[in-house]
């Protein structure tokens, strides 16, 4: 893998005068560069669950055809090195799951993962997520939302890269369908009590904090958070 990754798609913004137009974004580009056992679940399996970046520019494209099929369609943002996705993807053959995440040795992994899984039902794709779903998502078009440890940005000056926050909030309460669930995860007290602000607030959306769900696997981001003394705080919001 090269070192040097494409832009995903809302990087591509310039100014009048033709110059880079430096965006706000709620995650950062990693290495790329591959353990053994990655490069080998990647060319096994990124030409089938691996969606290319340049695939969303084709006109007409339609998530569907991603998976040769209509299916309901999940996303998770954020899905790691992919444990909870092959977890809750494998027990979920009836759904479509579209997982975001920018760190190719993350989504390596997960290949293998889902692999081992048997789920087949998955397809990775390392644009925006916000900005997929704004673009490629339509209205009403979400059967379910998961966004685990998201980046919590824990610097104040940076809470601003958080991705929950209410133009967003509104953004996913457009794309879910009516009694669609939004899963949400977080390790960081105060981001979990800023997510509970912020999603109260979106009058489309209902709900709060609630039990840890029991069918999401625990996790390498959840162990380092309990490791550290921190809390761990799911929430749970309904599309009205």
């Amino acid at each position: 893998m090269p070192d040097h990754l494409p832009p995903a798609r809302p990087h591509l913004k310039l100014t009048e005068d033709g110059r880079r137009l430096r965006e706000v974004l709620s995650y950062s580009r990693r290495g790329s560069r591959f353990s053994a056992k990655q490069q080998q679940a990647w060319d096994e399996h990124a030409s089938s669950w691996v969606v290319p970046e340049e695939g969303v520019d084709r006109p007409g494209v339609r998530i569907a055809d991603w998976f040769g099929r209509e299916a309901p369609l999940v996303v998770e943002i954020g899905s790691g090195i992919g444990e909870a996705t092959a977890v809750l993807a494998a027990a979920r053959p009836e759904v479509n799951v579209l997982a975001f995440e920018v760190w190719r040795p993350g989504v390596a992994t997960g290949l293998g993962l889902l692999a081992e899984a048997g789920a087949e039902n998955v397809r990775y794709l390392s644009v925006d997520a916000v900005w997929s779903l704004e673009h490629l998502v339509p209205e009403d078009g979400l059967a379910e939302l998961w966004t685990f440890f998201p980046d919590p940005w824990p610097k104040k000056r940076h809470h601003k890269r958080r991705l929950v926050t209410p133009v967003f909030a509104a953004l996913v309460a457009s794309r879910l369908a009516p009694g669609a669930v939004w899963r949400l995860a977080t390790d960081w007290t105060d981001y979990a009590e800023q997510m509970v602000e912020v999603l109260d607030a979106e009058p489309r959306l209902r709900g709060g904090i609630v039990e840890r769900w029991d069918e999401r696997p625990v996790t390498k981001f959840e162990r380092r958070g309990i490791a550290a003394g921190r809390a761990i705080t799911d929430l749970r919001y309904t599309r009205l």
